[in-house]
């Protein structure tokens, strides 16, 4: 069996969100998808713009951008969570018909990410997590993080 190479862009309705996401690389069978978490206020190209390309030359990669990030807006008196934004992860993942990934995400992308495997941890094979908090108690209170 060999590798064919899916690119794809789109806009899923997710939660309520029109939520913009990417797919590129090849798909291998019996290789599950890599799902990048971007960080807070970021988009695909601000976390990973530099690394997605290398991923994808071997791998299937599934980027999107998170509530009122990017490409996907906010919607009014919908507040930021991130165990709503996990739940936008696993209903986009839902939309794109995968069962499950490995997660990587950076900064709130890695705290989604961990938010991801506690809520649905059948979604998830195996996470890689870059600098996530996991309680807003250990966040540094002197750079204004409360």
């Amino acid at each position: 069996m060999h590798s064919s190479t899916l690119q794809q862009t789109g806009y899923a309705p997710v939660n309520g969100l029109r939520m913009y996401y990417e797919v590129d690389g090849p798909t291998n069978p019996g290789q599950v998808p890599l799902v990048l978490l971007h960080g807070g206020g970021d988009t695909i190209e601000t976390s990973f713009g530099h690394l997605l390309p290398v991923l994808a030359c071997s791998r299937r990669i599934i980027a999107f951008e998170q509530q009122g990030c990017g490409r996907t807006t906010d919607i009014e008196d919908r507040p930021f969570s991130f165990e709503q934004s996990a739940d936008d992860t696993a209903a986009l993942l839902k939309h794109l018909d995968i069962d499950r990934a490995d997660l990587l995400g950076f900064s709130n992308g890695g705290t989604i990410a961990l938010q991801v495997e506690i809520r649905f941890p059948q979604l998830v094979r195996r996470l890689v997590v870059i600098t996530a908090l996991m309680k807003r108690s250990w966040a540094d209170r002197s750079s204004g993080n409360q």
